[in-house]
């Protein structure tokens, strides 16, 4: 059960109400880890807006979901895998590329540019670094631009799982793949 209880619109003070509603209005993210996030609605604000960076560029909607699932296996965070399952689908990836993260596997990736996101995450997520050749490689696949967001996208999400993890969000109810033992 969630460790903290969720905010309805009518309790939130003022602040709280104003980037609640601005998150809204923009089509952003109001539940999940932001239930944590609006209690400092500067904290809030920001990770709605480092969101919306990361969100409109340059990685691909793909790119940016493997590393998502990479990232949720990692930290085991239910709520956050859930989530990114669905969105995952919806973007196109095979099923089979879902279960194989969700096993803790490489997934079949033709894409040079999906499987580099793939391995740049799990390595950045174990290791805590990059090995020089897997630098290199992800440079030359993905341009110096491209993978910068990358490691954006890895330390972000992982805010995100960590949060969701902290609070024991309950997963959405919704039939998604459950993260596996």
């Amino acid at each position: 059960m969630t460790r903290i209880a969720i905010i309805d619109r009518a309790d939130m003070d003022a602040e709280q109400a104003r980037v609640h509603d601005a998150a809204i209005e923009a089509g952003g993210v109001v539940d999940g880890p932001y239930y944590a996030y609006i209690r400092v609605p500067h904290l809030f604000e920001t990770a709605q807006n480092l969101r919306t960076c990361l969100g409109s560029g340059p990685l691909s909607d793909r790119e940016r979901q493997v590393a998502n699932l990479v990232i949720s296996r990692h930290w085991s965070a239910q709520y956050p895998w859930c989530a990114q399952v669905r969105v995952s689908l919806a973007v196109g990836l095979e099923q089979s590329v879902i279960d194989a993260i969700n096993a803790r596997q490489a997934p079949k990736l033709p894409d040079a540019r999906e499987r580099t996101c793939y391995e740049v995450s799990s390595e950045l997520l174990t290791t805590m670094r990059l090995s020089d050749a897997t630098y290199a490689e992800a440079e030359q696949t993905l341009g110096l631009e491209d993978l910068v967001v990358l490691v954006a996208v890895v330390g972000s999400f992982t805010t995100t799982c960590l949060t969701a993890n902290a609070v024991d969000l309950d997963p959405p109810d919704e039939k998604s793949t459950p993260l596996a033992d």
